[in-house]
């Protein structure tokens, strides 16, 4: 069986503010875009930390900060994309 790559969208105050919302209809998107669904699996998370860094998120254990709908898509591309094996 293939690995799926655990995608968590803090929702804390600091990233819901900075858009974590947008952030999540986005990965939603292309994560469908792309037929990853069988392969990422997308929840939001309550905080990460780095609320200074917000909109902060896990995949696979791995931190990624400053994210916003602006940078998500290349962000995915280039960080969260890779990680599928």
């Amino acid at each position: 069986m293939d690995e799926v790559i655990k995608v968590k969208v803090c929702v804390g105050s600091s990233c819901h503010i900075k858009g974590s919302y947008d952030v999540i209809d986005k990965l939603n998107e292309l994560i469908l875009k792309e037929q990853l669904d069988d392969k990422i699996v997308l929840e939001a998370s309550f905080c990460l930390g780095n609320c200074l860094l917000a909109v902060n998120l896990l995949a696979n254990e791995i931190l990624i900060h400053n994210l916003n709908i602006n940078n998500c898509e290349e962000k995915f591309y280039s960080e969260i994309k890779p990680l599928i094996k």
